[in-house]
């Protein structure tokens, strides 16, 4: 079974817009919310960034049935490992164990403003290995002593914890990253529909095969509305930052930096990306792509803060029925 989740997008809504929206998603039938956790919008026009820790506190609170998640955190520079460990336990707890941690590997956008620079790809996958291996040692419980290359822990010990490990989803993009990181996370994180990095994982030694335990995780834009042209309109103008890659997303440091990179990136260009528009069809086409890759758990992400009631209201309700009917 298909599992369909709703995504509480920070860099597009206030902390009490978020909460209200997680409640209505709840209500409206999707399995799962995914929250980005962010320090700063991609562009500026999106005009929004509060910690996401909070919002999901609050989330907890106001939901009962739906999983809640990060997608993603980066734990090595902004955050250190042994403080997301807390802050991920705590955050089961308050929400009887419905959290699952997702980590990444980050983007210069959230994290050179602890002003520590921003590393090179290679070391940001070993920092992101050793900061794995300590949330996982605090989350058994005891007193954690550990000395790596990046990080030190001492004497640290999580004093409220959940009677089971918080599981852990890792992003990932490639085999060596899925051979790094695979045997360490419980589930797989991608942000394309890439059947190879599902059988990649299925064929790691180490690691639980999707669908049997383990979850692949995607995520993928929308922008529903009732007029086509409008719904292109705001998708252009709040998420045309995607189209660098990735590699040129996670190195840019600013939203002006975004705003610039993308100057050319023409509304039809996005519309060729991201469904527009009020045809539900369209969008179950587009995010078919994702379980005919093997994924399991597939978040949508609606476009812009403008349209989020309406689309919880009127659209998100019919649109999960034709997802599930056409789903396997």
């Amino acid at each position: 079974m298909t599992n369909f989740g709703y995504t509480l997008m920070t860099e597009q809504s206030g902390p009490k817009d978020l909460v209200r929206y997680a409640r209505a998603a709840e209500d409206a039938g999707f399995d799962f919310e995914v929250s980005s956790d962010h320090y700063s919008p991609w562009l500026a026009s999106q005009g929004h960034a509060p910690y996401a820790w909070t919002v999901l506190g609050a989330v907890a609170q106001v939901t009962e049935r739906v999983e809640l998640m990060t997608y993603v955190t980066c734990p090595i520079l902004r955050y250190h490992p042994a403080v997301v460990a807390q802050k991920a336990a705590t955050l089961q707890l308050l929400s009887d164990g419905r959290f699952t941690l997702g980590l990444g590997s980050g983007e210069n956008l959230n994290e050179h403003v602890v002003g520590q620079g921003w590393p090179a790809v290679g070391q940001r996958q070993e920092m992101l290995r050793e900061a794995v291996e300590i949330i996982r040692a605090l989350h058994e419980g005891g007193v954690v002593d550990y000395r790596g290359d990046y990080f030190d822990v001492e004497s640290a010990h999580v004093w409220d914890l959940p009677e089971q490990p918080v599981p852990i989803g890792v992003a990932v993009g490639g085999d060596r990253a899925i051979e790094t990181f695979g045997p360490l996370a419980d589930h797989l994180i991608a942000t394309e529909p890439r059947a190879d990095l599902v059988e990649s994982w299925n064929a790691t030694d180490g690691t639980t095969p999707i669908g049997q335990g383990a979850r692949a995780i995607g995520q993928i834009p929308i922008c529903w509305g009732p007029d086509e042209s409008r719904a292109t309109e705001v998708a252009h103008d709040q998420f045309r930052w995607f189209a660098g890659g990735w590699k040129v997303n996670a190195d840019l440091p600013t939203p002006a930096g975004f705003s610039g990179a993308t100057q050319f990136v023409r509304p039809e260009d996005v519309a060729e990306n991201i469904p527009c528009g009020p045809d539900l069809d369209k969008i179950v086409e587009s995010v078919s792509a994702f379980w005919e890759a093997g994924f399991t758990d597939i978040a949508l992400v609606q476009v812009g803060d403008e349209s989020q009631d309406r689309f919880l209201a009127e659209a998100a309700g019919p649109l999960l029925e034709k997802l599930r009917a056409a789903a396997p």
